[in-house]
């Protein structure tokens, strides 16, 4: 029997579909309605207070990995809709859409840990 990674795919996938699901309401809530509105104080999304919070090493980790799952999941829905519109793009479409999420992320987290010094 050939193995297949098709398991990890999906784990990663509805993990960041999970998380989309869960944080990006929240996200729009507050940078796109709260914010502009003023309905939080002038400083709550100032620059210098989140490159504060992003100087706490747990942040810089827990972004890091919500960006790395957010850019799997959209990878991996990608790969599948393009299947179900005729692309049949064999294994090097997997290739580019996992890959440039892998690239995605590294560079994330090279900026990330940028951040630190």
């Amino acid at each position: 029997m050939k193995r297949s990674h098709e398991p990890l795919a999906w784990l990663l996938f509805g993990a960041g579909g999970m998380l989309a699901a869960l944080l990006a309401p929240a996200l729009v809530l507050i940078v796109g309605v709260a914010g502009p509105l003023g309905w939080l104080p002038a400083e709550a999304l100032s620059a210098g207070r989140l490159r504060a919070l992003l100087l706490w090493p747990g942040a810089r980790l827990l972004l890091g990995l919500t960006l790395a799952l957010f850019l799997w999941h959209a990878a991996h829905r990608i790969r599948h809709s393009l299947h179900d519109l005729g692309v049949h793009a064999g294994p090097w479409g997997g290739w580019v859409c996992y890959g440039s999420a892998v690239a995605a992320s590294l560079w994330a987290a090279w900026l990330l840990l940028g951040l630190g010094a």
